[in-house]
């Protein structure tokens, strides 16, 4: 896990979200406590609980976008749920213990790739090897003459050498791409297994594919590639035979343990007392058993058994028609951190088109480039368009920085359907985007409250 000072990861975060200092504040102080935590002695380490956040606001705000580039940050396994997927035994739904083992798969993965990346020199070089092995297949018998003359079998060998090294000189300078070589590849047949049921499935100790891995055989298959794709094969090969799976499982139970991050989006969601019947009976339910999880429990994977206690959860909800406080106490009292995420404005929306690295207004000219056309946005019309956001705000639903995205692509359509025939006809190859250009793209949706319903 990187180390960042607390103010070194709100400045790395400011780079893409706009404004809510608060919340940024408190995903910066969870994250460092993390690193404080690794350097107290080991006694007093397992002691020190991680504080869990809850973050408020309303939809489109940044409550995802703070979560997923802190785990970026941290080089962290991640994993996003929304608590609205999970219901309690009995109920349709998944159990709340895949949480665990879909983030344990990432973390595995994870730490494979890095492994892979570790290996990939002497990968290359023993791919390499069996490539001129193909092209050149080494002299396994000599003649009898040979075998009586052992400076003429010294020759022979010095021979199959040299060339050897011509070989693979000219593989290196990519003069026998065209070439096509015929490999022997290792594929892995499993018989389609139909389960009618979901009950209780994710419960299954067994790991079906690894079990049907080990009764069946693998079998070889012969392919014709040409020269690149033989290398990338017996590279991907190689690679898959130096990693050591048994010391990737378990840096990848540590990451877990020790740096994992949950994001459970949607939290107001199953907020609510039970009301008896109809959609809210199980809401309560899926809050009781989130609480083991939260709390510190131990959940079985194919990978081994896995500590919860020192994961941290962020929940995220918007709250519009339930508060934070009708979820239960025991699960409230696993969240201490709370904060409070703040509408967006037209003053945010400038700034959100302007300043991140991957602005939308940079994302569009970029896309636009692809084409030969530059798109050139004025300052008047980052201002507009704000100003179109904000007022389709707060005549319907506000969705926040999410708006930007479809007044945009209204703003953008007739050009990004038109330019492949703009360069063809010799059309212009800048478009300027100003104030007026905006107006008269969205002036009649903007006046016609029930068609801007629809479209925006």
């Amino acid at each position: 896990m990187k180390t960042f000072t607390p103010r070194e990861i709100v400045s790395e975060l400011d780079k893409y979200i706009i404004g809510q200092k608060e919340a940024k504040r408190a995903v910066a102080l969870a994250l460092r406590n993390r690193w404080r935590r690794q350097q107290v002695a080991p006694e007093l380490r397992d002691e020190i609980a991680p504080k869990n956040i809850i973050m408020i606001g309303p939809t489109g705000v940044g409550k995802t976008e703070i979560s997923r580039r802190l785990a970026k940050l941290a080089q962290a396994p991640f994993i996003k749920v929304e608590a609205s997927k999970f219901t309690e035994v009995g109920y349709v739904g998944r159990d709340v213990e895949s949480i665990i083992r879909d983030i344990t798969d990432l973390a595995v993965k994870m730490a494979k790739d890095e492994e892979r990346v570790k290996v990939q020199e002497k990968a290359q070089e023993m791919a390499e090897e069996r490539l001129l092995d193909l092209l050149l297949p080494p002299v396994t018998s000599v003649g009898f003459a040979a075998q009586q003359d052992p400076q003429r079998l010294m020759q022979e060998r010095e021979l199959q050498k040299s060339t050897r090294e011509k070989l693979r000189a000219l593989l290196r300078e990519g003069k026998l791409d065209d070439r096509v070589v015929e490999i022997e590849t290792t594929e892995q047949k499993l018989p389609v297994v139909e389960i009618f049921s979901t009950a209780g499935i994710e419960e299954m100790d067994l790991n079906i594919k690894d079990m049907f891995a080990n009764i069946f055989p693998k079998k070889t298959k012969r392919r014709s590639v040409k020269v690149p794709e033989a290398v990338k094969i017996l590279n991907q090969e190689e690679a898959q035979r130096l990693i050591d799976m048994d010391k990737v499982v378990k840096q990848a139970i540590e990451r877990v343990e020790q740096s994992g991050i949950v994001f459970i989006d949607e939290i107001d969601k199953i907020a609510g007392r039970e009301s008896g019947h109809g959609p809210d009976v199980s809401r309560e339910g899926v809050q009781r058993d989130l609480l083991p999880i939260v709390e510190g429990s131990t959940v079985n994977t194919k990978y081994g058994m896995i500590k919860t206690d020192h994961i941290l959860f962020i929940a995220s909800g918007a709250f519009h028609v339930s508060k934070p406080s009708d979820l239960i106490p025991e699960f409230q009292g696993r969240f201490p951190i709370r904060v409070e995420l703040k509408s967006l404005g037209k003053e945010d929306f400038i700034r959100i088109l302007k300043e991140p690295e991957n602005a939308l207004t940079k994302q569009y000219v970029a896309l636009m480039e692809t084409e030969s056309i530059k798109l050139n946005f004025t300052d008047d019309s980052i201002a507009e368009i704000s100003e179109m956001a904000t007022i389709v705000n707060d005549r319907m639903e506000n969705i926040g920085a999410r708006r930007l995205h479809t007044i945009m692509e209204r703003i953008l359509d007739d050009i990004s359907f038109d330019a492949p025939d703009m360069i063809a006809a010799g059309g212009h190859k800048e478009i300027v985007i100003d104030a007026k250009y905006v107006r008269d793209r969205l002036s009649d949706i903007i006046k016609d409250e029930d068609l801007s319903k629809y479209i925006l």
